[in-house]
C-alpha cells in the first residue's frame, strides 16, 4: 500500500487549481482577437488615393492615404495631400485603392471639397466602390470616444508604396506627451502610423488619426559644417497623431461646395499673441490675449469697430486660454471663427486703453479665394493670368477695395514673357499703355494683341512694391 504525504496532497491540489486557472485563461485569450486579426479587421478604413493634377504643361499624379468616416464611402485626406495651388477643377481622375487588393483593382471617386475648420479635404467613393470598406468609427467603444493616456501603448498603421502595392505593416509605441495645438494631439515616442491613417490602443479601440508636420531635430556634423540643427521629417510615417474627438468633427462637416464655401470671414491681418509676461502685467488671470495689427477695409471687424492695437482677451465671454507655444492661441482664434457660419453672431471683449469693453460682431461671407478666381492660359505667351481678388491686394499692402489688374499666376520657362523678366505672382497692371481694370479686360487686350501680330507687347507689372516695365518679344 502506497501513502500518500498530506503535504504532497495539498501542492498536488494547488498545482491542479493553478493549472485549471491557467488552462481557463488560456482559453479566454484565445478567444480575444490577436493584434494580427485587429490589423486585418481595421484595415478596411484605410485606403490610398491616386489623382491627376493638370497643370498648364503637364499632367501629375499624385498620391496619398485615406480614412474612411462614414457609410457613403466618405474619405478624408490630410491638408498637406494636395496642392492649395490646385484649383478643383484641375484635381480629377481620383482612384481609391484597398490596402488589401492589387493595386490593379481600384474605385473611381470625386473631389467634395476642403473643409476650413478641420483642414481635411473630403473625396466619395462611387457606389459601386463602396462595398467592404468599414467607416472608422466602427472602431469606437459603444460609450464614444477613447481618450487615451500618457505612457499608453497605441498602434497604428502604414502603408508601402504603390510599387509595394500599397502594403500595410504595423506600427507601435508609447504615447510621450498629450497637448493642444489646438486640437488635442498626442505626440508618441515613435512612429505610430501613416499619415491620415488611424491610431488604436492595444483593445484595438480607434483614438486617432495619424498628423505630419513633427519632425525630429538633430544635429548634424561634417568636416565641411560644423555641428547645425536640422530638422528631420518622415514623409510616410509620423509620431503624432490627433485624436479622435477631431476626427469624429468632419462626419459633420463634409463640405457641400468644392471651394469650401460656406466659409465665415472675420476681417483682420497681424495677429500675436502678448507675452505672458505683459498678459500678467494686464491682470489676464492666467489667459492671455491676441494682438491686433491691422483690421481690413469692408470688413465685418471693421463694421463691428474694432481696431488696430486692440487686444482680444475673451470671445462671448470666454477668456482666451493661454496655450504653448504661444502662436497656438492665434490658431486657437481662427479655429473658433472657423467653426461657425457667415451671418453668426459673436461678441469680442477688447483692450483697448487699458478698459475691456465688449464689441458685438457678425462674420460675413469670405471674399473670393484665388481658388475661385477666373483663370486663363495663353500658350503663345507662356503665361497663365489670374482674376486679381481680396486677399491679393491685401498681400500687396494695396486697397482691397480697389481691385484692379491681374495676377501672373503660372509663366512657363523659357517663354516670351519669362524671358521678358515676368515672374509667378507678379500683379500685372497695364498691357500696352491700356490700364486692366478687370480680369475681362486682361483677356480683350491679350486676345487684341494675338491677333494684330505685334512683334512685342509692353506690360507694367508690380512686385514687392516695385514696379517695372517689361517688354515681351513675340516673334
Amino acid at each position: 500500500m502506497i501513502l500518500s504525504h498530506p503535504r504532497l496532497h495539498r501542492v498536488r491540489v494547488i498545482f491542479g487549481v493553478v493549472a485549471a486557472a491557467f488552462a481557463l485563461s488560456s482559453a479566454v485569450d484565445a478567444a480575444e482577437p490577436s493584434l494580427a486579426d485587429m490589423m486585418e479587421e481595421r484595415l478596411a478604413s484605410t485606403v490610398a488615393v491616386q489623382f491627376t493634377i493638370e497643370h498648364e504643361m503637364d499632367r501629375t499624379v499624385n498620391y496619398a492615404y485615406g480614412l474612411v468616416i462614414d457609410r457613403e464611402g466618405t474619405i478624408i485626406l490630410e491638408s498637406g495631400a494636395i496642392s492649395e495651388r490646385a484649383t478643383p477643377e484641375q484635381l480629377v481622375d481620383f482612384r481609391v485603392h484597398r490596402p488589401d487588393a492589387p493595386t490593379t483593382v481600384y474605385s473611381k471617386a470625386e473631389y467634395l471639397g476642403q473643409d476650413a475648420f478641420t483642414s481635411w479635404h473630403f473625396i466619395r467613393v462611387e457606389p459601386e466602390g463602396r462595398s467592404g470598406l468599414r467607416p472608422i468609427t466602427d472602431f469606437l467603444p459603444p460609450e464614444g470616444q477613447v481618450i487615451p493616456e500618457v505612457a499608453e501603448q497605441v498602434w497604428g498603421i502604414g502603408l508601402r508604396k504603390k510599387d509595394e502595392d500599397y502594403r500595410p505593416y504595423f506600427l507601435s509605441d508609447r504615447i510621450s506627451m498629450i497637448t493642444e495645438l489646438p486640437q488635442m494631439t498626442a505626440i508618441a515616442l515613435g512612429d505610430v502610423a501613416g499619415r491620415c491613417l488611424p491610431v488604436f490602443n492595444m483593445a484595438g479601440e480607434f483614438v486617432g488619426v495619424g498628423v505630419s508636420g513633427f519632425g525630429e531635430s538633430r544635429v548634424i556634423y561634417s568636416q565641411r559644417r560644423r555641428g547645425e540643427m536640422s530638422v528631420m521629417v518622415n514623409p510616410d510615417e509620423t509620431g503624432a497623431f490627433r485624436l479622435a474627438s477631431e476626427v469624429l468633427l468632419a462626419v459633420d462637416r463634409v463640405p457641400t461646395n468644392p471651394y469650401g464655401r460656406p466659409m465665415p470671414w472675420f476681417g483682420v491681418d497681424g495677429v500675436d499673441p502678448v507675452d505672458p509676461e505683459v498678459a500678467e502685467f494686464l491682470g489676464l488671470d492666467g489667459g492671455t490675449g491676441l494682438v491686433i495689427s491691422e483690421v481690413l477695409a469692408g470688413s465685418p471687424a471693421e463694421d463691428a469697430g474694432l481696431l488696430p492695437r486692440d487686444i482680444i482677451v475673451a470671445l462671448d465671454g470666454l477668456p482666451l486660454p493661454r496655450l504653448k507655444p504661444d502662436q497656438v492661441v492665434v490658431v486657437y482664434l481662427q479655429r473658433d471663427i472657423l467653426r461657425r457660419l457667415p451671418g453668426s453672431q459673436m461678441t469680442l471683449s477688447v483692450l483697448r486703453n487699458r478698459e475691456e469693453i465688449d464689441l458685438p460682431l457678425t462674420l460675413g461671407d469670405a471674399p473670393k479665394t484665388p481658388n475661385e478666381a477666373e483663370r486663363q492660359y495663353y500658350e503663345g505667351l507662356g503665361l497663365t493670368v489670374r482674376e486679381i481678388v481680396y486677399s491679393d491686394a491685401v498681400d500687396r499692402r494695396a486697397d482691397p477695395t480697389d481691385l484692379h489688374g491681374v495676377i501672373a499666376h503660372f509663366v512657363k520657362p523659357s517663354s516670351p514673357v519669362a524671358t521678358a523678366g515676368l515672374q509667378f505672382d507678379d500683379w500685372i497692371q497695364e498691357i500696352d499703355g491700356r490700364p486692366v481694370t478687370t480680369f475681362a479686360d486682361a483677356t480683350e487686350i491679350i486676345d487684341d494683341v494675338a491677333e494684330s501680330g505685334r512683334p512685342e507687347v509692353v506690360m507694367l507689372v508690380s512686385r514687392n512694391g516695385e514696379t517695372a516695365v517689361l517688354r515681351v518679344k513675340l516673334n
